[in-house]
């Protein structure tokens, strides 16, 4: 089997042997394309109350009707975006072994799925998953220097996005908008660069698989390639890439904090015959010991920390 970079032609070639045919019924059924709720969140900052709560009313109804939407007039400009890209694809187009070995962006190279048994468990992608408190350590950069200053930018404005819309989404829950700020704090949080290579080989295979992430809110900035997929009425729908739009993504947390009223919904990346993609992400977390749990009595979950 022919060598790639990283060696994921060799992993998935040593779980091969496992394939079946998938037992998800709704792989089985044809994908429709959906356009995603697109909020306008110029609305957030208007001095006209009754149109920054349509907004904050947009926001938690599509978080609870679809659990994804994208948004608008997000604060952060498309010269950002681009130049996050061009360095993001200058750092994955180093050789495999340098990356992989370098200590690059706190040693948070990652590639593939290390605990997959069969194929359907594999994904065809590499990532840096990088913590928001290495973000402006010149030491994790090495030879990238022009990466630091574009990282550092794009951390803090997607960090400030987040923390915007956690706030709307419990403003609606009745609480005050600084309880998201006194829970999250960068120790916990993260950005991701996400590289999915053109997939050579079986249809069979996802760039990522489905699964649903534990953090509070996502943040995903992507290119127009175009793959992600998402749960909608018991089937999967195809998300329609927006270059103006970013997209943003319910979490477990908000789902438990929120007792079920916001969604967490199953998503996966599907991966290209012929074109790579990129993106990126950002991770809203708490604090390790931060106890999560429905302020309502009659809760639907029991109470956890964000460690257990």
């Amino acid at each position: 089997m022919t060598n790639s970079d990283p060696p994921l032609l060799n992993h998935y070639g040593a779980l091969s042997s496992h394939l079946t045919r998938r037992d998800d019924p709704r792989s089985q059924l044809v994908v429709k394309e959906c356009r995603l709720p697109l909020i306008d969140l110029s609305g957030l900052s208007s001095r006209d109350e009754m149109v920054r709560q349509a907004c904050v009313e947009a926001i938690c109804g599509a978080s609870s009707e679809w659990g994804l939407f994208q948004v608008l007039n997000h604060g952060i400009s498309l010269r950002l975006v681009e130049k996050m890209r061009s360095e993001q694809v200058k750092l994955f187009m180093t050789p495999f072994e340098r990356k992989a070995s370098c200590g690059h962006l706190n040693n948070s190279y990652r590639w593939e799925s290390p605990s997959a048994t069969c194929p359907k468990q594999f994904s065809w992608s590499k990532a840096f998953h990088v913590p928001l408190t290495k973000v402006s350590d010149k030491a994790c950069y090495g030879e990238f220097v022009s990466l630091r200053e574009v990282m550092m930018e794009f951390a803090a404005a997607m960090s400030k996005l987040a923390r915007l819309l956690a706030g709307a989404l419990t403003e609606n829950m009745g609480h005050g908008k600084e309880v998201m700020g006194n829970l999250c704090d960068e120790s916990t949080c993260f950005l991701r660069l996400n590289h999915y290579p053109a997939r050579p080989i079986s249809p069979e295979i996802f760039s990522l698989v489905p699964h649903t992430d534990i953090d509070f809110l996502t943040i995903l900035c992507q290119d127009q390639v175009g793959g992600l997929q998402l749960t909608k009425d018991s089937k999967w729908v195809t998300v329609k890439p927006n270059q103006d739009a970013l997209i943003v993504n319910i979490r477990d947390l908000f789902q438990a904090w929120g007792n079920g009223v916001y969604k967490s919904v199953e998503h996966k990346v599907v991966t290209n015959a012929k074109t790579e993609r990129y993106s990126n992400a950002y991770f809203l977390c708490p604090s390790y010991d931060s106890s999560i749990g429905s302020f309502k009595e009659q809760s639907i979950y029991r109470k956890f920390t964000f460690g257990e």
